[in-house]
Protein backbone atom coordinates (compact mmCIF):
# COMPACT_ATOMS: atom_id res chain seq x y z
CA UNK A 1 0.00 0.00 0.00
CA UNK A 2 1.58 3.14 -0.68
CA UNK A 3 -0.16 6.60 0.83
CA UNK A 4 0.62 10.23 -0.04
CA UNK A 5 0.77 12.33 2.83
CA UNK A 6 1.57 15.84 3.76
CA UNK A 7 3.62 16.84 6.77
CA UNK A 8 4.84 19.96 8.95
CA UNK A 9 8.78 19.45 10.40
CA UNK A 10 10.35 22.07 12.90
CA UNK A 11 13.96 22.90 12.58
CA UNK A 12 14.43 20.76 15.68
CA UNK A 13 12.98 18.12 14.44
CA UNK A 14 14.61 17.79 11.14
CA UNK A 15 17.78 17.08 12.96
CA UNK A 16 16.82 13.67 13.93
CA UNK A 17 17.36 11.14 10.82
CA UNK A 18 14.42 9.33 11.06
CA UNK A 19 11.74 12.12 12.36
CA UNK A 20 10.20 11.48 9.06
CA UNK A 21 9.34 7.90 9.94
CA UNK A 22 8.20 8.40 13.22
CA UNK A 23 5.86 11.61 12.43
CA UNK A 24 4.04 9.44 8.92
CA UNK A 25 3.62 6.27 11.29
CA UNK A 26 1.57 8.76 13.58
CA UNK A 27 -0.26 10.62 11.08
CA UNK A 28 -1.42 7.49 9.58
CA UNK A 29 -1.71 5.88 12.68
CA UNK A 30 0.73 2.65 12.33
CA UNK A 31 3.45 0.96 13.72
CA UNK A 32 6.60 2.14 12.50
CA UNK A 33 7.77 -1.09 11.38
CA UNK A 34 4.98 -1.48 8.76
CA UNK A 35 6.93 1.31 6.68
CA UNK A 36 9.19 -0.11 4.51
CA UNK A 37 10.14 3.06 2.91
CA UNK A 38 10.13 6.37 2.15
CA UNK A 39 9.98 8.71 -1.13
CA UNK A 40 9.90 12.49 -0.82
CA UNK A 41 7.58 13.93 -3.42
CA UNK A 42 8.03 17.68 -2.46
CA UNK A 43 9.98 19.37 0.03
CA UNK A 44 10.02 23.17 0.52
CA UNK A 45 10.98 25.96 3.78
CA UNK A 46 8.44 27.84 5.27
CA UNK A 47 10.64 31.08 6.91
CA UNK A 48 7.90 33.47 6.97
CA UNK A 49 7.76 32.97 11.17
CA UNK A 50 10.64 32.79 13.11
CA UNK A 51 9.53 29.12 13.79
CA UNK A 52 11.11 27.80 10.66
CA UNK A 53 9.05 24.62 9.10
CA UNK A 54 10.07 21.90 6.17
CA UNK A 55 6.85 21.23 4.41
CA UNK A 56 6.97 17.62 3.10
CA UNK A 57 4.88 15.64 0.66
CA UNK A 58 5.72 11.91 0.73
CA UNK A 59 4.71 8.52 -0.62
CA UNK A 60 4.57 6.28 2.37
CA UNK A 61 5.56 2.38 1.53
CA UNK A 62 3.49 -0.23 3.66
CA UNK A 63 4.71 -3.46 3.64
CA UNK A 64 5.64 -2.72 0.23
CA UNK A 65 9.31 -2.11 -1.93
CA UNK A 66 10.55 1.21 -3.23
CA UNK A 67 10.91 1.42 -7.11
CA UNK A 68 14.17 1.61 -7.91
CA UNK A 69 13.83 3.45 -10.79
CA UNK A 70 12.41 6.70 -12.54
CA UNK A 71 9.16 7.01 -13.91
CA UNK A 72 10.03 7.92 -17.47
CA UNK A 73 12.01 6.02 -19.97
CA UNK A 74 14.03 7.80 -22.83
CA UNK A 75 13.46 5.91 -26.15
CA UNK A 76 16.40 6.52 -27.75
CA UNK A 77 17.25 4.73 -31.02
CA UNK A 78 20.22 4.78 -33.73
CA UNK A 79 19.35 7.34 -35.84
CA UNK A 80 22.84 7.69 -38.04
CA UNK A 81 20.86 7.16 -41.29
CA UNK A 82 17.91 8.49 -40.02
CA UNK A 83 16.32 11.73 -42.07
CA UNK A 84 18.10 14.71 -40.56
CA UNK A 85 16.91 17.83 -38.91
CA UNK A 86 19.45 20.94 -37.99
CA UNK A 87 19.51 22.27 -34.94
CA UNK A 88 21.31 25.93 -34.86
CA UNK A 89 22.68 26.33 -31.04
CA UNK A 90 23.56 24.01 -28.41
CA UNK A 91 21.78 25.49 -25.15
CA UNK A 92 19.29 23.98 -23.38
CA UNK A 93 16.07 24.08 -26.17
CA UNK A 94 19.22 22.55 -28.59
CA UNK A 95 20.41 19.86 -26.27
CA UNK A 96 16.41 18.90 -25.62
CA UNK A 97 15.52 19.06 -29.10
CA UNK A 98 18.22 16.84 -30.29
CA UNK A 99 17.24 14.52 -27.57
CA UNK A 100 13.96 14.59 -28.86
CA UNK A 101 14.77 14.11 -32.19
CA UNK A 102 16.45 10.55 -31.50
CA UNK A 103 13.59 9.96 -29.60
CA UNK A 104 11.33 10.35 -32.37
CA UNK A 105 13.75 8.51 -34.92
CA UNK A 106 15.61 11.68 -36.57
CA UNK A 107 19.15 12.35 -36.51
CA UNK A 108 19.44 15.82 -34.74
CA UNK A 109 22.72 17.54 -36.87
CA UNK A 110 23.56 20.56 -34.48
CA UNK A 111 26.32 23.34 -35.30
CA UNK A 112 27.16 25.44 -32.63
CA UNK A 113 29.09 28.40 -32.29
CA UNK A 114 30.87 27.87 -29.45
CA UNK A 115 33.15 25.58 -28.44
CA UNK A 116 32.62 22.55 -26.32
CA UNK A 117 32.38 22.43 -22.19
CA UNK A 118 36.51 21.99 -21.24
CA UNK A 119 37.71 24.30 -24.08
CA UNK A 120 35.31 26.74 -23.03
CA UNK A 121 36.54 27.39 -19.76
CA UNK A 122 39.67 28.98 -21.47
CA UNK A 123 37.49 31.51 -22.91
CA UNK A 124 36.46 32.25 -19.48
CA UNK A 125 39.16 32.54 -18.04
CA UNK A 126 40.15 34.89 -20.43
CA UNK A 127 37.54 37.17 -19.54
CA UNK A 128 38.23 37.46 -16.37
CA UNK A 129 41.60 37.53 -16.37
CA UNK A 130 42.42 39.31 -19.21
CA UNK A 131 39.14 41.54 -20.19
CA UNK A 132 39.01 39.70 -23.32
CA UNK A 133 35.49 38.09 -25.13
CA UNK A 134 35.90 36.05 -27.58
CA UNK A 135 32.84 36.81 -29.00
CA UNK A 136 31.95 33.03 -30.04
CA UNK A 137 32.95 31.42 -27.02
CA UNK A 138 31.60 33.24 -23.69
CA UNK A 139 29.62 32.94 -20.83
CA UNK A 140 26.69 33.12 -23.34
CA UNK A 141 28.06 30.93 -26.28
CA UNK A 142 29.13 27.19 -26.41
CA UNK A 143 27.74 23.92 -25.36
CA UNK A 144 24.94 24.09 -23.41
CA UNK A 145 24.48 27.69 -23.71
CA UNK A 146 24.54 30.23 -21.07
CA UNK A 147 23.11 27.44 -18.39
CA UNK A 148 25.96 25.57 -18.67
CA UNK A 149 27.75 28.42 -16.33
CA UNK A 150 24.70 28.75 -14.35
CA UNK A 151 23.62 28.54 -11.15
CA UNK A 152 21.74 25.94 -12.99
CA UNK A 153 17.90 27.27 -11.61
CA UNK A 154 15.30 24.62 -12.68
CA UNK A 155 11.93 26.57 -11.53
CA UNK A 156 9.26 27.49 -14.13
CA UNK A 157 6.21 28.58 -14.14
CA UNK A 158 5.49 27.20 -18.14
CA UNK A 159 3.78 24.02 -16.44
CA UNK A 160 1.53 24.13 -19.38
CA UNK A 161 4.12 24.27 -22.08
CA UNK A 162 4.96 20.27 -21.73
CA UNK A 163 5.87 17.66 -18.61
CA UNK A 164 8.34 19.35 -16.28
CA UNK A 165 8.87 16.02 -14.59
CA UNK A 166 9.91 14.46 -17.83
CA UNK A 167 12.83 17.15 -18.21
CA UNK A 168 13.88 16.76 -15.02
CA UNK A 169 14.03 12.98 -15.13
CA UNK A 170 16.19 13.46 -17.92
CA UNK A 171 18.86 15.73 -16.17
CA UNK A 172 19.19 12.88 -13.31
CA UNK A 173 19.82 10.29 -16.14
CA UNK A 174 22.67 12.46 -17.62
CA UNK A 175 24.23 12.89 -14.28
CA UNK A 176 22.05 15.93 -12.13
CA UNK A 177 21.28 14.85 -8.61
CA UNK A 178 17.81 13.61 -8.02
CA UNK A 179 17.34 16.18 -5.13
CA UNK A 180 15.92 18.68 -7.60
CA UNK A 181 13.19 15.57 -8.66
CA UNK A 182 12.47 16.93 -4.66
CA UNK A 183 13.39 20.56 -4.14
CA UNK A 184 10.47 23.26 -4.27
CA UNK A 185 13.01 25.94 -6.12
CA UNK A 186 15.46 23.14 -7.51
CA UNK A 187 19.14 23.81 -8.79
CA UNK A 188 22.07 21.73 -10.25
CA UNK A 189 25.04 24.48 -9.71
CA UNK A 190 27.54 25.84 -11.78
CA UNK A 191 30.52 23.25 -10.62
CA UNK A 192 28.32 20.11 -11.91
CA UNK A 193 26.79 21.19 -15.07
CA UNK A 194 29.23 21.37 -17.23
CA UNK A 195 29.20 17.27 -16.83
CA UNK A 196 25.88 16.75 -17.20
CA UNK A 197 25.73 18.82 -20.55
CA UNK A 198 28.97 16.88 -21.88
CA UNK A 199 27.26 13.80 -20.81
CA UNK A 200 23.85 14.71 -23.18
CA UNK A 201 26.33 15.17 -25.74
CA UNK A 202 27.47 12.08 -25.22
CA UNK A 203 24.10 10.64 -25.83
CA UNK A 204 23.39 12.41 -28.64
CA UNK A 205 26.85 11.30 -30.42
CA UNK A 206 26.56 7.41 -29.08
CA UNK A 207 22.84 7.30 -30.98
CA UNK A 208 24.09 8.75 -34.15
CA UNK A 209 23.78 12.20 -33.91
CA UNK A 210 25.88 15.23 -35.07
CA UNK A 211 27.48 17.63 -33.18
CA UNK A 212 29.63 20.73 -34.68
CA UNK A 213 31.43 23.06 -32.45
CA UNK A 214 33.13 26.47 -33.41
CA UNK A 215 30.93 26.01 -36.64
CA UNK A 216 28.70 29.51 -36.81
CA UNK A 217 26.10 29.87 -38.84
CA UNK A 218 26.08 33.19 -41.17
CA UNK A 219 23.40 32.85 -43.67
CA UNK A 220 20.66 30.99 -45.18
CA UNK A 221 18.96 30.42 -48.53
CA UNK A 222 15.41 30.87 -48.78
CA UNK A 223 13.66 29.96 -51.98
CA UNK A 224 9.87 30.22 -52.58
CA UNK A 225 9.65 31.11 -49.03
CA UNK A 226 11.34 27.61 -47.95
CA UNK A 227 14.61 27.34 -46.45
CA UNK A 228 17.15 24.85 -48.00
CA UNK A 229 20.42 25.70 -47.19
CA UNK A 230 22.67 27.30 -44.39
CA UNK A 231 26.10 28.83 -45.16
CA UNK A 232 28.69 28.82 -42.72
CA UNK A 233 31.79 30.81 -41.60
CA UNK A 234 34.08 28.92 -42.88
CA UNK A 235 32.69 29.07 -46.32
CA UNK A 236 31.22 25.46 -45.90
CA UNK A 237 27.32 25.47 -46.98
CA UNK A 238 24.76 22.53 -45.78
CA UNK A 239 21.81 21.87 -47.39
CA UNK A 240 18.41 21.32 -44.76
CA UNK A 241 14.86 20.81 -45.20
CA UNK A 242 13.98 21.51 -41.24
CA UNK A 243 15.91 24.20 -39.05
CA UNK A 244 15.06 24.67 -35.34
CA UNK A 245 16.53 28.00 -34.37
CA UNK A 246 17.32 27.62 -30.84
CA UNK A 247 20.63 30.51 -30.83
CA UNK A 248 19.66 32.22 -27.46
CA UNK A 249 18.84 35.87 -26.63
CA UNK A 250 22.10 36.98 -27.11
CA UNK A 251 22.47 36.20 -30.72
CA UNK A 252 22.42 39.57 -32.20
CA UNK A 253 23.82 38.60 -35.23
CA UNK A 254 20.87 36.17 -36.29
CA UNK A 255 18.49 39.09 -35.71
CA UNK A 256 20.52 41.13 -37.92
CA UNK A 257 20.61 38.35 -40.04
CA UNK A 258 16.86 37.95 -40.49
CA UNK A 259 16.16 41.56 -40.34
CA UNK A 260 18.50 42.75 -43.71
CA UNK A 261 16.61 39.56 -45.27
CA UNK A 262 13.45 40.86 -44.63
CA UNK A 263 12.07 37.55 -42.88
CA UNK A 264 9.83 38.86 -40.13
CA UNK A 265 11.01 39.67 -36.76
CA UNK A 266 9.07 41.37 -33.21
CA UNK A 267 9.42 43.93 -30.76
CA UNK A 268 8.83 42.48 -27.55
CA UNK A 269 9.12 44.06 -23.53
CA UNK A 270 12.13 43.07 -21.54
CA UNK A 271 13.98 44.43 -18.30
CA UNK A 272 17.03 45.94 -17.72
CA UNK A 273 18.66 47.18 -14.43
CA UNK A 274 21.65 46.24 -12.23
CA UNK A 275 22.51 43.35 -9.83
CA UNK A 276 23.00 43.82 -6.55
CA UNK A 277 25.73 41.95 -3.79
CA UNK A 278 24.97 41.36 -0.46
CA UNK A 279 27.33 39.58 1.98
CA UNK A 280 25.33 36.60 2.35
CA UNK A 281 24.55 36.43 6.21
CA UNK A 282 22.75 39.77 6.10
CA UNK A 283 20.17 37.58 3.15
CA UNK A 284 19.90 34.72 5.98
CA UNK A 285 19.31 36.84 9.04
CA UNK A 286 16.59 38.53 7.31
CA UNK A 287 15.13 35.47 6.07
CA UNK A 288 16.07 32.93 8.68
CA UNK A 289 15.18 35.85 11.61
CA UNK A 290 18.56 34.80 12.98
CA UNK A 291 21.47 37.11 14.79
CA UNK A 292 24.40 34.92 13.93
CA UNK A 293 25.16 31.85 11.21
CA UNK A 294 22.34 30.46 9.95
CA UNK A 295 21.41 26.53 11.31
CA UNK A 296 23.47 23.82 9.58
CA UNK A 297 20.29 22.17 8.00
CA UNK A 298 19.09 25.67 6.18
CA UNK A 299 20.33 26.27 2.34
CA UNK A 300 21.85 29.94 1.71
CA UNK A 301 19.01 32.23 1.95
CA UNK A 302 17.12 33.91 -1.17
CA UNK A 303 14.93 35.78 -2.07
CA UNK A 304 12.24 37.14 -4.18
CA UNK A 305 10.97 40.99 -4.64
CA UNK A 306 8.72 42.69 -6.51
CA UNK A 307 7.05 46.20 -6.62
CA UNK A 308 5.27 48.39 -8.69
CA UNK A 309 7.14 51.90 -9.95
CA UNK A 310 5.50 54.78 -12.30
CA UNK A 311 3.46 51.89 -14.27
CA UNK A 312 6.41 49.30 -14.55
CA UNK A 313 7.84 46.85 -12.59
CA UNK A 314 10.72 46.54 -10.71
CA UNK A 315 11.91 43.24 -9.74
CA UNK A 316 14.33 40.58 -8.77
CA UNK A 317 15.84 37.90 -11.34
CA UNK A 318 17.87 35.08 -11.19
CA UNK A 319 18.90 35.72 -7.57
CA UNK A 320 21.85 33.28 -6.42
CA UNK A 321 22.76 33.07 -2.75
CA UNK A 322 25.93 31.66 -1.77
CA UNK A 323 27.14 32.99 -5.18
CA UNK A 324 28.83 35.31 -7.39
CA UNK A 325 28.67 37.79 -10.26
CA UNK A 326 30.37 36.81 -13.49
CA UNK A 327 31.22 39.25 -16.82
CA UNK A 328 28.82 38.17 -19.21
CA UNK A 329 29.13 40.19 -22.28
CA UNK A 330 29.68 38.85 -25.72
CA UNK A 331 31.38 41.50 -27.99
CA UNK A 332 34.17 43.54 -26.41
CA UNK A 333 33.54 47.01 -25.76
CA UNK A 334 30.56 46.42 -23.73
CA UNK A 335 30.25 45.18 -20.35
CA UNK A 336 27.32 42.52 -19.24
CA UNK A 337 26.75 41.14 -15.57
CA UNK A 338 25.21 37.88 -14.94
CA UNK A 339 25.41 35.74 -11.76
CA UNK A 340 25.76 32.34 -10.69
CA UNK A 341 25.89 29.92 -7.44
CA UNK A 342 27.77 26.20 -6.87
CA UNK A 343 25.58 23.64 -6.17
CA UNK A 344 26.42 24.22 -2.26
CA UNK A 345 25.41 27.18 -2.79
CA UNK A 346 28.24 28.18 0.20
CA UNK A 347 29.79 31.67 -1.41
CA UNK A 348 29.81 34.36 0.97
CA UNK A 349 27.58 36.21 -1.29
CA UNK A 350 24.56 36.73 -2.27
CA UNK A 351 23.48 38.33 -5.67
CA UNK A 352 20.73 38.69 -7.54
CA UNK A 353 19.61 41.07 -10.79
CA UNK A 354 16.70 43.86 -9.81
CA UNK A 355 15.58 45.17 -13.10
CA UNK A 356 13.06 47.64 -15.02
CA UNK A 357 10.29 46.12 -17.23
CA UNK A 358 10.63 48.05 -20.35
CA UNK A 359 7.69 48.26 -22.74
CA UNK A 360 9.07 48.38 -26.36
CA UNK A 361 6.26 50.18 -27.89
CA UNK A 362 6.14 53.20 -25.20
CA UNK A 363 9.12 53.62 -24.02
CA UNK A 364 12.08 53.55 -26.57
CA UNK A 365 10.65 56.63 -28.34
CA UNK A 366 13.76 57.70 -29.04
CA UNK A 367 15.02 54.45 -31.26
CA UNK A 368 12.15 54.70 -33.41
CA UNK A 369 14.70 54.63 -36.10
CA UNK A 370 16.16 51.25 -35.60
CA UNK A 371 12.36 49.65 -35.97
CA UNK A 372 11.88 46.17 -34.94
CA UNK A 373 15.63 46.35 -33.36
CA UNK A 374 15.26 49.36 -31.41
CA UNK A 375 15.11 47.58 -27.90
CA UNK A 376 18.00 45.57 -28.96
CA UNK A 377 20.02 48.79 -29.47
CA UNK A 378 18.83 50.66 -26.46
CA UNK A 379 20.68 47.33 -24.66
CA UNK A 380 24.08 47.73 -26.71
CA UNK A 381 23.97 51.57 -25.93
CA UNK A 382 23.36 50.90 -22.18
CA UNK A 383 26.20 48.15 -22.30
CA UNK A 384 28.80 50.30 -24.16
CA UNK A 385 28.45 52.79 -21.35
CA UNK A 386 29.14 50.08 -18.66
CA UNK A 387 32.10 49.84 -20.64
CA UNK A 388 33.00 52.91 -20.90
CA UNK A 389 32.12 53.99 -16.81
CA UNK A 390 34.04 50.93 -15.97
CA UNK A 391 37.18 51.91 -17.80
CA UNK A 392 37.26 50.10 -20.92
CA UNK A 393 37.47 46.60 -20.11
CA UNK A 394 36.00 43.82 -17.75
CA UNK A 395 35.27 46.05 -14.73
CA UNK A 396 31.93 46.97 -14.20
CA UNK A 397 30.74 50.30 -13.08
CA UNK A 398 29.39 50.14 -9.35
CA UNK A 399 28.06 51.95 -6.24
CA UNK A 400 27.14 51.14 -2.61
CA UNK A 401 23.43 50.75 -2.83
CA UNK A 402 22.84 53.53 -0.78
CA UNK A 403 24.88 56.00 -2.70
CA UNK A 404 23.10 55.31 -5.55
CA UNK A 405 19.36 55.59 -3.96
CA UNK A 406 20.73 58.95 -2.39
CA UNK A 407 22.41 59.95 -5.30
CA UNK A 408 25.52 60.11 -4.66
CA UNK A 409 29.23 58.81 -5.78
CA UNK A 410 30.40 55.80 -3.70
CA UNK A 411 34.12 56.84 -2.19
CA UNK A 412 34.84 53.74 -1.49
CA UNK A 413 33.10 49.77 -2.98
CA UNK A 414 32.63 46.59 -0.73
CA UNK A 415 34.22 43.22 -1.21
CA UNK A 416 32.98 41.47 -4.27
CA UNK A 417 33.17 38.19 -5.65
CA UNK A 418 33.04 39.85 -9.27
CA UNK A 419 36.15 38.80 -10.63
CA UNK A 420 37.42 41.59 -13.22
CA UNK A 421 36.96 43.86 -10.41
CA UNK A 422 34.67 46.97 -9.77
CA UNK A 423 35.35 51.02 -10.17
CA UNK A 424 32.96 53.27 -8.24
CA UNK A 425 31.04 55.20 -10.79
CA UNK A 426 27.59 57.39 -10.44
CA UNK A 427 25.32 54.79 -11.80
CA UNK A 428 22.14 57.11 -10.14
CA UNK A 429 22.88 59.33 -13.24
CA UNK A 430 24.71 57.45 -15.53
CA UNK A 431 21.47 54.86 -15.72
CA UNK A 432 18.47 56.71 -18.00
CA UNK A 433 15.95 57.92 -16.25
CA UNK A 434 13.65 55.20 -17.34
CA UNK A 435 15.50 52.60 -15.33
CA UNK A 436 17.54 54.66 -12.22
CA UNK A 437 14.67 56.23 -10.99
CA UNK A 438 12.51 53.46 -10.80
CA UNK A 439 15.61 51.01 -9.15
CA UNK A 440 16.04 53.74 -6.90
CA UNK A 441 12.45 54.00 -5.48
CA UNK A 442 12.65 49.86 -6.00
CA UNK A 443 15.45 49.53 -3.67
CA UNK A 444 13.41 52.02 -1.06
CA UNK A 445 10.78 49.71 -1.49
CA UNK A 446 12.43 46.33 -0.99
CA UNK A 447 14.34 47.80 2.09
CA UNK A 448 10.64 48.13 3.74
CA UNK A 449 9.57 44.53 2.70
CA UNK A 450 12.67 43.51 3.54
CA UNK A 451 14.06 45.06 7.26
CA UNK A 452 18.12 45.48 6.69
CA UNK A 453 18.12 44.90 3.17
CA UNK A 454 18.60 48.22 2.24
CA UNK A 455 22.48 49.14 3.24
CA UNK A 456 25.60 50.50 3.03
CA UNK A 457 27.22 46.76 3.08
CA UNK A 458 25.44 45.97 -0.58
CA UNK A 459 27.24 47.24 -3.89
CA UNK A 460 25.19 47.82 -7.22
CA UNK A 461 27.00 46.69 -10.31
CA UNK A 462 26.13 47.37 -14.02
CA UNK A 463 24.65 46.46 -16.28
CA UNK A 464 22.05 43.52 -16.15
CA UNK A 465 20.59 43.65 -19.45
CA UNK A 466 20.36 40.14 -20.55
CA UNK A 467 16.85 39.16 -18.76
CA UNK A 468 15.55 38.17 -22.17
CA UNK A 469 15.20 39.32 -25.94
CA UNK A 470 13.71 42.34 -27.01
CA UNK A 471 13.38 40.55 -29.96
CA UNK A 472 10.42 37.60 -30.74
CA UNK A 473 10.47 35.43 -34.26
CA UNK A 474 7.32 34.80 -34.62
CA UNK A 475 5.41 31.39 -35.39
CA UNK A 476 2.39 29.64 -36.08
CA UNK A 477 0.66 27.19 -34.41
CA UNK A 478 2.68 24.52 -35.95
CA UNK A 479 5.72 26.39 -34.26
CA UNK A 480 6.92 27.46 -38.29
CA UNK A 481 7.77 30.39 -38.90
CA UNK A 482 4.79 32.10 -40.68
CA UNK A 483 7.05 33.34 -43.97
CA UNK A 484 9.75 30.80 -44.04
CA UNK A 485 8.72 26.90 -44.27
CA UNK A 486 10.99 24.77 -42.71
CA UNK A 487 12.34 26.96 -39.93
CA UNK A 488 11.36 26.62 -36.34
CA UNK A 489 12.31 29.53 -33.92
CA UNK A 490 12.64 27.71 -30.72
CA UNK A 491 13.27 28.81 -26.86
CA UNK A 492 14.24 32.08 -25.37
CA UNK A 493 16.04 33.64 -28.61
CA UNK A 494 12.96 33.27 -30.04
CA UNK A 495 11.50 34.61 -27.29
CA UNK A 496 9.45 31.53 -26.29
CA UNK A 497 11.53 30.90 -22.83
CA UNK A 498 12.65 31.89 -20.08
CA UNK A 499 15.03 29.77 -18.56
CA UNK A 500 16.60 26.17 -18.61
CA UNK A 501 13.44 24.66 -18.20
CA UNK A 502 10.94 26.26 -20.08
CA UNK A 503 13.90 26.03 -23.11
CA UNK A 504 13.90 22.26 -22.38
CA UNK A 505 10.43 21.91 -22.97
CA UNK A 506 10.18 24.61 -26.13
CA UNK A 507 13.06 22.60 -27.47
CA UNK A 508 10.92 19.05 -27.39
CA UNK A 509 7.77 20.80 -29.07
CA UNK A 510 9.99 22.29 -31.61
CA UNK A 511 11.15 18.92 -32.06
CA UNK A 512 8.19 17.18 -32.48
CA UNK A 513 6.62 19.87 -34.81
CA UNK A 514 9.72 19.98 -37.39
CA UNK A 515 9.77 16.03 -37.23
CA UNK A 516 5.72 15.96 -38.43
CA UNK A 517 5.11 14.97 -41.88
CA UNK A 518 9.31 14.50 -42.63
Amino acid sequence: MIKEIQLRVSLKEEEFSNILIIKSASYLNINKAEITGIKVLRKSIDARKPTIIFNYKLAVYINEDLPKNLEYTFNYKNVSKAKPIHIIGFGPAGMYAALRCIELGFKPIVLERGKNVKDRRRDLKAINQDHFVNEDSNYCFGEGGAGTYSDGKLYTRSLKRGDVRRIFENLVLHGATDQILVDAHPHIGTNKLPKVVQNIRETILNYGGDIYFETRVVNFTVKNNKIQAIQLLNGNEMAVNRVILATGHSARDVYYLLHKKQIVLKTKSFAMGVRVEHPQHIIDSIQYHCSGNRHELLPAASYSLVQQVNKRGVYSFCMCPGGFIVPAATANGEVVVNGMSPSKRNNLYANSGIVVEINAEQDLHKYEQFGVLKGLEYQKNLEKLAFTSGGRSQVAPAQRLTDFVEGRLSISLNNTSYQPGLKPAPLHSLLPKLIGSRLRKGFEAFGQKMKGYYTEEANIVGVESRTSSPVSIPRKDNFEHPEIEGLFPCGEGGGYAGGIISAAMDGERCAEAASTGL
